[in-house]
């Protein structure tokens, strides 16, 4: 069984399937093989076609069903020094290397591997395979397919998502909340800056506002939080803006994310810029051009994976993996998208996050074998 799991997640390497590119190679060759165990299978497009979210269920159409949960996409591979083909599974010191391999295509690897016995051992409670498109990218697969759940007659009760936690049970991470803000103000020559807006000068006091933003965010740490750090984050991701040396900057762009411990923080910090921008920069703006103008785009804004007292998902995976501890992580998943469904949630999967996104990702032999052994002592539960 180890080894038709490391053939298959060779197969899943195969495909490049890198966010900005299409998934749907992929897609098909898992809805073929969970075809073949048995699963009704639904292929989600998205509305562009070139991407699709997998649905798939096996036993009864009831509700309680039980999902387990993983993306298709990858991060890019450009300018990283990979010492091998990283779209080409190579295998060495008891680690499989290649994109994807943690992050997070081992775990679907043992899914399908183990599709025909879970399929064999469903009786009374069902059991689903989520395989979503541009989890890299802003969880969009994940949001349009809660968003499908939600119209549907039934309902799941549990998720797993198997994303990188080195077989530890994780039950809460930090939201994630991604923005580009855009600024437009009145190229001059760079000689009489005082006849333009320059829209550089401005994105970079807004700059300003978010790093004070991101020392005052420390004081606002919850007692007792198990986050590190303990705090709602923002990082700066990228700036961008003008054109020469000697022209007054017409465009710009803040490209930044913030990771909130908890929503009335991220609700905190949103009121708090749109507060600065109407009242302090663009009046300045305007006072010399009165179109200029600021916009706050929103690229993804996924809820956090909070820790319940009461957890069934993270009951079972404990007595699965015989852990006797839970954990939270600083990083994002799409469990948070299935706890708003109304489902007990909870991460567990092969390999570490140490090496996601990075050149020579790899997922040790030991961590698939672990994941494979967790799913069958699933099967022994449906």
């Amino acid at each position: 069984m180890l080894g038709e799991t490391i053939a298959t997640l060779g197969d899943l390497i195969a495909f490049p399937t890198v966010s900005t590119d299409p998934n749907l190679d992929m897609i098909a060759y898992l809805a073929d093989r969970l075809e073949a165990a048995g699963a009704r299978v639904e292929v989600l497009a998205d509305a562009g076609g070139a991407k699709a979210n997998l649905w798939a269920s096996l036993g009864p159409e009831t509700d309680g069903g039980i999902v387990l949960s993983g993306h298709t996409d990858v991060v890019p591979v450009a300018d990283q020094d990979w010492t091998s083909d990283p779209f080409a599974m190579a295998e060495r010191d008891g680690r499989i290397y290649g994109r994807g391999t943690c992050d997070m295509k081992g775990f679907i690897a043992c899914c399908l591997t183990l599709a025909p016995t879970l399929a064999g051992a469903v009786r009374t409670r069902p059991l689903h395979f989520a395989f979503t498109h541009d989890e890299e990218t802003g969880c969009i697969g994940a949001t349009h397919l809660v968003a499908d759940l939600k119209r549907r007659d039934t309902r799941p009760a549990l998720a797993i998502i198997g994303e990188p936690t080195g077989m530890r049970v994780v039950e809460g991470h930090k939201g994630c909340y991604e923005y580009s803000t855009h600024f437009a103000g009145l190229e001059g020559h760079g000689s009489t800056p005082d006849a333009g807006v320059n829209a550089v000068e401005y994105a970079a006091r807004y700059v300003a506002r978010l790093l004070d933003l991101k020392d005052r965010l420390k004081a606002r740490a919850p007692a007792g939080s198990r986050f590190d750090p303990p705090w709602t984050t923002i990082n700066v991701g990228a700036s961008k803006g003008g054109s020469a040396h000697n022209i007054i900057a017409g465009r710009a762009r803040v490209d930044w994310e913030m990771r909130p411990v908890a929503k009335p923080d991220a609700d905190f910090v949103k009121a708090d810029l749109a507060g600065f921008v109407a009242d302090t920069l663009l009046p300045a703006m305007q006072a010399v051009h009165s179109e200029a103008a600021i916009a706050l785009e929103t690229i993804a804004e996924v809820a956090g994976l909070e820790p319940m007292d009461n957890n069934a998902a993270r009951a079972l995976v404990a007595e699965l993996t015989g852990a006797n501890a839970a954990h939270v992580v600083p990083f994002g998943t799409e469990a948070g998208l299935f706890q708003s469904l109304g489902l007990d949630a909870v991460v567990c999967g092969p390999g570490s996050i140490e090496q996601a996104h990075k050149a020579d990702e790899f997922v040790a032999i030991d961590q698939l074998r672990a994941c494979l052994d967790m799913l069958q002592r699933l099967g022994d539960r449906l």
